[in-house]
């Protein structure tokens, strides 16, 4: 629905590489790996209804989403945890909880194979260099060539690609390639065209199998931070249950593999021997690394709306996904007054505006990423990503802007879109942060809030509230500046 609202929207927009999730009926399970059975893993006992059992907070955790994972409502932990303050946004990592659990049937396994900063394209990737370490090895991958992006790339760069895309880890897509394809060890690719077990016409390739990978595992992980995922069955139909105490990272890979296996491969792929050993033996132990992916109480800094004060712009877009198809609702849409619809050229005032202060740390077809803190780097702390500007007049990569100032302008450009606006998202420590959350996507005092499916949705300020619609008509005007 989200996917045909988009293709026929005025000024919806589809970021590139963009494509569908569902499970294709035709597939068939795969064959895993080889791999010895792992030591069953304990089972959660069928708890008293309210009974509270002892939680230690993790990266990213808020209270909608636990009070979701463990079937209880945030008023009950609140009140089994009276130091939490009513207005928190997430919870520290480490924090020990009490909450009250109703139990499901069906919950899956308690064991986690992958941490949160393993996952996403974050500062844990500081130092890494993709290309260095897949030439070091004898895979077939290092002599992979493909067209994405505009441009030939190798198979180092492809996976760079797609990690800086998705802001998914080239650590764990390249442990994937190796997992499921030899790609680091085997001279030639499987026999199968569909290296990563997606059958679907048109994804025979490396390079779109990788992308359906990069975005199903999006999916999973942010399904989960949101409290949504709950829930989903593997190619055999089997229902399962995500343990409640898992981690965003450990139900991605869940999610990922349930498109592709069944039963014991399942169990294999997500257990200890399965891509945990891969990725342990390609970069050590995951879970010897400490680090704090999302600080407790995290609060965002102050943002403009991303155009001029006292020009009405349209908000054509609520919370959709930052990039592919699906989660994470992460972005909002905000388009020009024209009388023209579809693509056009904005006149020269209507230019997009840093919503704060910051450096550009990437300028190109596929994006621009204002970094805040100005370390050059977009895998740390907050960062601004619009999509669809235009390449004349686009900030350059290098060029330090202050709030307010030109960024470029609307267009058609980068990805599928049916009229010209601008994209925005947030990110922090490389983690797409949702729109519609107790971190609330927040400009100028406008809240934004999700709507049954994507792009729906309203900005709210005050009293006043702005629905979001593809048509860019009155209703939909917004101006920045003071109320």
């Amino acid at each position: 629905m989200a996917l045909s609202a988009c293709l026929l929207a005025l000024t919806a927009c589809v970021p590139s590489n963009s494509l569908p999730l569902t499970t294709p009926t035709s597939l068939p399970p795969t064959a895993a790996p080889a791999l010895p059975a792992s030591t069953p893993l304990p089972t959660r006992p069928s708890y008293a209804p309210g009974e509270l059992v002892d939680y230690t907070a993790q990266d990213g955790d808020t209270l909608p989403a636990l009070a979701a994972r463990f079937n209880t409502t945030m008023d009950e932990i609140f009140a089994a945890n009276p130091i939490i303050p009513r207005d928190a946004t997430t919870m520290p990592p480490g924090l020990p909880m009490k909450i009250p659990i109703y139990y499901r049937a069906l919950w899956g396994s308690s064991f986690q194979p992958l941490p949160d900063h393993a996952f996403v394209n974050g500062p844990a990737l500081i130092g890494f260099n993709t290309t260095a370490f897949v030439n070091a090895r004898d895979g077939w991958l290092k002599t992979y060539r493909t067209y994405a992006g505009g441009e030939w790339r190798t198979g180092p760069q492809l996976v760079d690609y797609i990690a800086t895309n998705f802001s998914v880890s080239p650590r764990l897509l390249l442990a994937l390639l190796e997992y499921q394809g030899g790609a680091l060890s085997q001279s030639k690719p499987p026999v199968s065209k569909y290296l990563l077990g997606y059958k679907k016409v048109y994804y025979e390739s490396p390079y779109l199998q990788l992308v359906w990978a990069a975005n199903t595992l999006n999916n999973g992980y942010y399904g989960w931070r949101e409290g949504n995922l709950l829930e989903f069955e593997l190619t055999d139909g089997t229902l399962t249950r995500p343990d409640p105490w898992q981690n965003a990272a450990s139900v991605a890979l869940q999610y990922y593999f349930s498109h592709i296996y069944a039963g014991q491969q399942f169990l294999s792929a997500t257990g200890p021997d399965g891509l945990l050993r891969t990725y342990t033996e390609l970069f050590g132990d995951p879970w010897a690394v400490q680090f704090e992916l999302i600080p407790g109480s995290l609060k965002q800094p102050d943002l403009l709306l991303p155009f001029p004060p006292g020009r009405p712009w349209s908000y054509t877009g609520g919370p959709h996904t930052g990039w592919g198809t699906g989660l994470p609702f992460v972005a909002v849409d905000f388009a020009p007054p024209s009388e023209f619809s579809g693509c056009f050229k904005v006149e020269p005032e209507q230019f997009s505006v840093a919503m704060a202060d910051g450096l550009v740390v990437r300028s190109s077809i596929d994006g621009l990423a204002l970094d805040l803190d100005k370390d050059g780097d977009e895998r740390t702390g907050w960062v601004i990503y619009y999509l669809h500007l235009a390449q004349e007049g686009r900030a350059p990569l290098g060029k330090e802007l202050r709030a307010g100032d030109p960024i470029g302008y609307p267009s058609c450009q980068g990805g599928h879109v049916t009229g010209t606006h601008v994209h925005i998202a947030r990110k922090y420590n490389g983690e797409w942060i949702l729109a519609d959350s107790p971190l609330a996507f927040n400009m100028e005092g406008w809240i934004a809030h999700s709507g049954s499916v994507a792009y729906q949705g309203t900005l709210t300020r005050g009293n006043a509230t702005v629905t979001a619609c593809e048509c860019g008509d009155a209703g939909t005007a917004i101006k920045a500046g003071p109320p």
